[in-house]
């Protein structure tokens, strides 16, 4: 069996950066998801798409609506959040949301989290920012 970067490796010889990037973002997804799942959550939709905004995670709890952008990276591209979720990006996911929101006549308050993992030596670290910025 192969581990991660040794697919890693296999993408990047053969398919280009892009792909690398997007597994590892799909990778990195299915871990947010199983942990936001071992929290308490349920995962209501995965890469939920409004206009131009792509919204990685779903997730509820309670009353709670967690709209969750995850961020996979590995050591040698750490980038302050600030950065990876720009004001742009940011106003993308809170229009997408309000209309996730709206179409599903749903009754919670929406949070907007940031889930980082950061790959290195075949191991994870995972940090979750609840509430890492506000739609106001």
């Amino acid at each position: 069996m192969h581990s991660f970067f040794d697919e890693l490796r296999y993408f990047v010889n053969f398919q280009g950066d892009m792909r690398v990037q997007n597994e590892m973002g799909r990778r990195g997804e299915g871990i947010a998801a199983r942990w936001l799942i071992s929290r308490g959550y349920r995962v209501v939709r995965r890469n939920f798409r409004y206009g131009r905004a792509e919204i990685d995670l779903l997730a509820r709890k309670g009353d709670v609506l967690a709209v969750v952008e995850v961020k996979t990276r590995q050591t040698g591209q750490l980038e302050p959040l600030s950065v990876a979720v720009n004001p742009g990006k940011r106003e993308r996911l809170i229009r997408a949301a309000d209309h996730y929101v709206l179409e599903n006549d749903l009754d919670v308050e929406v949070r907007f989290d940031i889930i980082h993992i950061i790959y290195y030596q075949n191991r994870h670290a995972l940090e979750h920012l609840e509430g890492a910025f506000s739609p106001y």
